[in-house]
């Protein structure tokens, strides 16, 4: 029983199926995870947004443009970033736009969607970095369900390693290192920073009561947790990327991730030492000080003019003098 044991803790095997169909609908659970990641973080923003005195459900107002913006930017992003997947002698420019094979980059994501979401809040009224840090702990979450869907598809390993908690990747992928025998493990990369991500959001939701970071420096702080774990995952994975001064991109991206994060922090804490007064833009308030709101009150009132009073003939129009 023992040694049945120890052989579970031996290697972590990868799911043998990617995908469902549902009669000629082909869903991937690459794709799930992402769709779960995104309803979790819509709501857990719209607690944290309206906890704060927003308006309830706005956040949906700003996904509409932030989550389209994220996902295409990110696959931009990924596509610039690996162009011998796709272009050049051999390779399948049309797989460019089969997103559901995997292939977007964080970095993408949070590039379009903080231009999505920037542009979400000049619609709605909401300041920026109230949405920005109501959002920081939900996003990382929603980062970590995305790496569930990695591991889906067989995807983001690191170097071969015999611990056991090694990640089982069939010799037939495409990603397998040449030269190394079947059969061999790699660092889980996708659970490392998985694992990470989950932590972090407990930091973030820690440090955002405990220190009332507000103004945007617990985005700042998200910034600065997640790109220093992205540092080291990237360092280990042995995916094709690109390489910059002896560098890969992404080690390069997750390097100026923590230094706009630190930015963010400092620049922020100068400008504004004291709290926010309302997630709201002065002057986009939900309403003015003052302000009746007709679903606060709960009857009808009557707000026209009184009648006047009836004169009969012959009443008296004065006081009688005194004799």
């Amino acid at each position: 029983m023992i040694s049945a044991f120890q052989n579970v803790l031996t290697s972590i095997p990868s799911p043998s199926v990617s995908y469902i169909d549902l009669g000629p609908l082909r869903i991937h659970f690459y794709a799930l995870c992402i769709i779960a990641g995104i309803i979790v973080a819509v709501l857990l923003t719209n607690y944290r947004l309206t906890k704060r005195g927003a308006e309830n459900w706005i956040v949906i107002d700003i996904a509409l443009l932030a989550v389209p913006l994220a996902i295409i930017v990110a696959r931009i992003y990924h596509v610039l970033t690996h162009p011998g997947f796709y272009f050049g002698e051999g390779a399948d420019f049309w797989a460019v736009f089969r997103i559901w094979e995997g292939g977007i980059a964080i970095y993408g994501a949070l590039i379009g969607g903080a231009v999505g979401a920037w542009l979400g809040c000049r619609w709605t009224g909401i300041r920026f970095w109230s949405f920005a840090d109501a959002l920081a702990p939900g996003l990382i979450i929603a980062q970590a369900m995305g790496r569930l869907g990695n591991w889906f598809n067989h995807e983001l390993f690191g170097l071969p390693t015999d611990l056991p908690w090694g990640l089982e990747i069939e010799s037939t992928n495409a990603a397998f290192p040449p030269g190394l025998a079947p059969g061999t493990l790699f660092h889980p990369t996708f659970l490392y920073e998985m694992i990470w991500n989950l932590l972090g959001a407990a930091v973030l939701l820690w440090a955002g009561r405990r220190f009332a970071l507000q103004w945007g420096r617990l985005f700042g702080l998200y910034l600065i947790w997640y790109s220093a774990g992205r540092i080291v995952w990237e360092s280990i994975r042995i995916d094709p990327s690109e390489i910059f001064l002896g560098i890969r991109t992404n080690v390069w991206a997750a390097i100026f991730g923590v230094v706009v994060g630190l930015a963010i922090m400092i620049v922020q804490k100068r400008r504004h030492p004291g709290r926010e007064p309302s997630p709201y833009v002065p002057g986009r308030e939900r309403a003015a000080k003052g302000t009746v709101q007709s679903q606060d009150t709960p009857d009808f009132v009557d707000v026209s003019e009184p009648p006047a009073p009836e004169v009969t003939a012959g009443s008296a129009t004065s006081t009688p003098r005194p004799q």
